[in-house]
């Protein structure tokens, strides 16, 4: 779509609303209105939501990690609310730029994962994860007509969760103790909230990429499967 025609349904958009204003006397709809969504195409609505949706699934990881692995938390001398407040930031504030002298995306995540890793597991590898996240919706919040997104991003990143929660269920330290508890499975219980919540993330970021390839009518090339090799990758 060209700049002068997006511009041309921008003004049909606020010719129609004003139009059905006047003629309603609609004050509920005008209070609930509002004028930013007539830069945004409903693609762009949708992202907004998955965008907001993978951020809060994120946050939940962290407290549940934290949850199954308290002597992460005790590393790092914060309190939970004080990561959690860290993690919604971190895009945008000046502390996760020097966390781990810069070290970020799938990279953090692969030091989390790393057996001679002395400092907070859950922080490292959830704040790797979100920015993995965040290259993926290429480091924006929100979305408007002139924004893209690109597809493939979307899936590689989703193929990267997947590797992700294979490497929680197997990697171990020296005595063979897995590095961070996750789902639990015993005689008398049974729990696979993090399955859920991964596969969530995973079918977000996929589920999203099919809709991009929709709108751009560009593929989604498959062979990019970081699990046929269980490794990463690039964003």
């Amino acid at each position: 779509m060209s700049k002068a025609s997006c511009h041309n349904n921008m003004i049909v958009k606020v010719t129609l609303l004003l139009l059905i204003c006047l003629n309603s006397g609609c004050t509920s709809l005008a209070q609930d209105f509002d004028v930013k969504n007539l830069a945004k195409t409903d693609v762009d609505m949708v992202a907004d939501v998955y965008r907001i949706e993978t951020k809060q699934l994120t946050d939940q990881l962290l407290f549940k990690l934290y949850m199954r692995n308290p002597s992460e938390l005790k590393k790092s001398g914060a309190t939970l609310a004080q990561r959690r407040l860290q993690l919604q930031h971190s895009q945008f504030d000046s502390f996760s730029q020097s966390y781990m002298d810069g070290v970020r995306g799938i990279d953090a995540i692969r030091l989390a994962l790393s057996k001679g890793y002395s400092a907070d597991r859950v922080f490292t590898l959830v704040l790797g994860l979100s920015d993995m996240l965040s290259a993926a919706y290429n480091d924006k919040e929100e979305f408007f007509i002139f924004d893209e997104l690109d597809q493939q991003r979307l899936y590689n990143s989703a193929r990267n969760i997947e590797v992700l929660a294979w490497l929680l269920q197997t990697s171990k330290d020296e005595h063979g103790q897995l590095l961070l508890l996750t789902n639990h499975i015993s005689d008398d219980l049974e729990n696979l909230s993090f399955e859920r919540l991964l596969g969530k993330l995973i079918a977000h970021q996929d589920m999203l990429a099919v809709i991009v390839s929709g709108k751009t009518r560009r593929t989604i090339n498959s062979v990019a499967h970081g699990l046929a090799s269980m490794t990463f990758i690039p964003i």
